[in-house]
């Protein structure tokens, strides 16, 4: 019985900190650019967009070119900022299974 309640506390605090991880990463706010600066996106640490601003004079380059300088960024801004948020979690994770 004593490794159960034990298992049942260490699951506790495995999910209290995944909340304060999802509160935190939620609140963040990263910046990244593309085409050396002409494209800056904001998103939390989850990768969700929070802003997007655009440099007018690269809104006057060729439409593939902006397009695929577009889709840099948002792809960096997207998968950065999951990937370490989803490996925090991870590590969170691993520590309950870890902990035996």
């Amino acid at each position: 019985m004593i490794g159960v309640a034990k298992l049942m506390k260490q699951a506790q605090k495995m999910q209290k900190q995944m909340e304060e991880l999802q509160t935190k990463v939620e609140g963040e706010r990263l910046t990244f650019s593309s085409g050396g600066g002409a494209v800056k996106i904001v998103a939390n640490g989850r990768g969700d967009f929070i802003s997007l601003d655009l440099d007018a004079d690269f809104l006057k380059e060729d439409k593939a070119f902006v397009q695929s300088t577009l889709l840099a960024a948002m792809q960096e801004a997207s998968q950065k900022p999951r990937a370490q948020y989803e490996g925090a979690m991870g590590a969170i994770s691993g520590s309950l299974l870890g902990a035996h």
